[in-house]
């Protein structure tokens, strides 16, 4: 497994995730997770690596590219993103997803 930056490069952390994985440990692939994410925080969440991945960025930008492809806000189930209502979504699911660990320990 190689990083986008350095393609002959390693990625050490993807290869020791895969080894746990394969190890029979998938838990560990989520280790800072108290609790599986929702199917919507989910999709949220591969929407903003393909945006990512894509080269988009920016908050406005991001926000924009959210609405133009649908992805629904986790918190109101409806795809109305603006640069408030995506840094709102972050933090909330952060400090949930933070919660939920110091309630559950590591390994959703």
């Amino acid at each position: 497994m190689s990083t986008p930056s350095n393609p002959g490069r390693p990625d050490a952390f993807k290869a020791m995730m895969a080894a746990a994985r394969a190890a029979g440990r998938p838990e560990l692939a989520h280790q800072g997770r108290g609790r599986p994410l929702s199917a919507a925080e989910d999709d949220f969440a591969g929407a903003l690596m393909a945006l990512y991945g894509d080269g988009i960025a920016g908050q406005a930008e991001l926000a924009d590219a959210l609405t133009a492809r649908g992805v629904i806000r986790p918190s109101s189930g409806k795809p109305d993103w603006t640069v408030e209502t995506l840094a709102a979504e972050l933090q909330a699911i952060n400090a949930d997803l933070d919660a939920a660990y110091l309630e559950n320990g590591f390994g959703a």
